[in-house]
Order: C-alpha cells, then sequence, then structure tokens
C-alpha cells in the first residue's frame, strides 16, 4: 500500500479526458486539503501513479486510447491504493467489470463534488485502517470449502488462491471476523465503506454477488455466505 509521507498532503490523482472536468475536480479537490495531479489518457495516469504515489486515483471509465477499464488493470499489477470510478453509464454490468478489475468505489456523473471529496476521505481512512490491522496477528477462518488467513491477506479456494479486489476482501474480513454472526447492512456498510456509505445498500449487494461468484460453488445458491432477509448476511463456518 502506498502511504503519503509524513506532513504532505493527502494525493489524489485526477484522470479524465475532458480538460472541463479536471479543472473542475482540481479546484475543488484542492480546496478540500488534497494534493492534486491530472492525466488525461490512461498512459499519462499510470505514469503519473507511479511518479508521484497518490493515496488515490480518481478515473474517469470513457477515454480515448487506453480507457478506464485498460488503466485499471494496468494499475493494479503494481498500485494497491484506492480507485474511485467515474462514468456517465449506470449499467450494472459496467460497474461489476471496473469492481472486478480492482477498483474500490463507483460514481455516476453528473455528481456532487462535495460528495467525492467525502469518498476520497473514506477511502484514505479505509486504507489506512486496513495497514493498521495488516500489522497484527489473525488467525485462519476456514468457511465451506475456502479459507480467509487474515493476517497474511489471503483467501483459499480448495487449496488455490482466490483474487479478490480490495473491497471485496475487506467485505469478506468482516464477516469471517464476525464468523456465524448476523452483520445487518449497516454494520457491514460503515464497517467496509464507512459511515457515509450508511443507507448504500446497492454497493452491499454488488460486492456480496461478487464474493459469492468467486468463493460459492453455485453462487444462485450461496452455502456459506448466507443472506438473512431484510437484515444483513452472514458467514457461515459450521
Amino acid at each position: 500500500m502506498v502511504m503519503k509521507r509524513p506532513h504532505d498532503k493527502p494525493g489524489v490523482l485526477v484522470v479524465d479526458d475532458d480538460p472541463k472536468v479536471r479543472r473542475l475536480l482540481a479546484t475543488h479537490l484542492t480546496r478540500d486539503g488534497f494534493e492534486i495531479y491530472l492525466a488525461a489518457h490512461g498512459e499519462e495516469a499510470v505514469y503519473q501513479a507511479s511518479l508521484h504515489q497518490p493515496e488515490v486515483v480518481v478515473l474517469d471509465l470513457a477515454m480515448p486510447g487506453m480507457d478506464g477499464f485498460a488503466t485499471i488493470s494496468r494499475l493494479r499489477e503494481w498500485y494497491t491504493s484506492p480507485i474511485i470510478i467515474l462514468s456517465a453509464t449506470d449499467q450494472e454490468r459496467e460497474k461489476i467489470r471496473a469492481l472486478d478489475l480492482g477498483a474500490d468505489d463507483y460514481m455516476t456523473k453528473p455528481f456532487g463534488p462535495e460528495e467525492l471529496s467525502a469518498r476520497v476521505r473514506a477511502a484514505i481512512r479505509r486504507a489506512e485502517r486496513l495497514a493498521a490491522k495488516s500489522e497484527q496477528s489473525e488467525p485462519v477462518v476456514r468457511a465451506g470449502e475456502f479459507e480467509v488467513d487474515l493476517a497474511a491477506r489471503i483467501v483459499r479456494r480448495d487449496g488455490e488462491e482466490v483474487r479478490l479486489t480490495r473491497t471485496e476482501y475487506d467485505l469478506l474480513r468482516v464477516l469471517a471476523v464476525n464468523a456465524n454472526k448476523v452483520m445487518t447492512h449497516r454494520q457491514l456498510l460503515q464497517s467496509v465503506w464507512g459511515p457515509e456509505y450508511s443507507d448504500e445498500a446497492e454497493y452491499l449487494r454488488t460486492f456480496v454477488k461478487q464474493l459469492r461468484r468467486k468463493l460459492e460453488k453455485d453462487a444462485s445458491r450461496p452455502t456459506v455466505v448466507l443472506t438473512e432477509p431484510g437484515v444483513g448476511y452472514r458467514l457461515v463456518t459450521r
């Protein structure tokens, strides 16, 4: 994980091919206390991220040349900090594709700059909490055919490592730490995304769907990540 240097402002890389959008976001995020770096396309985004090591990347999907999806893939070869997607479309398949490639959050245009700042701050807090937790020794939780090594941050199914995005792992970790307990929608949203996301039930449904697809034998008939109707979810280990 890329951590900011002492006394530096948190760095945010804004990637969008529209110069008006770049200027708007740069002005607002600078006012809110962030150090801003700009890129107009995917290739430049990869270069700027390697040069400045920002705490968060804010990335448009629809760009000429290397689009947002390809940029996520390139960044995730080495960049482990949060990526927030901006998109003009609200299509679920695009959200799922971006999240599956490694994005951590998704905003649909038009949006309020204040909301973007709030989401950037929340992403940084989650990354810092994760860094602190990774230093602690924690057990291995086994459920069905997969196991979660909490200390190593590794998930295995039938002995084979399963690739999860950062946010998918964060959600699975909360469920694993509270195995066999019902976790409410609000508890999960606040634990994984922060208090600003307490009512974003769609986020939770999307990521639970992704976890089941990767971990369950039959995602349509889950046996480990169970739904408690109207309440929340539960990870079953017995």
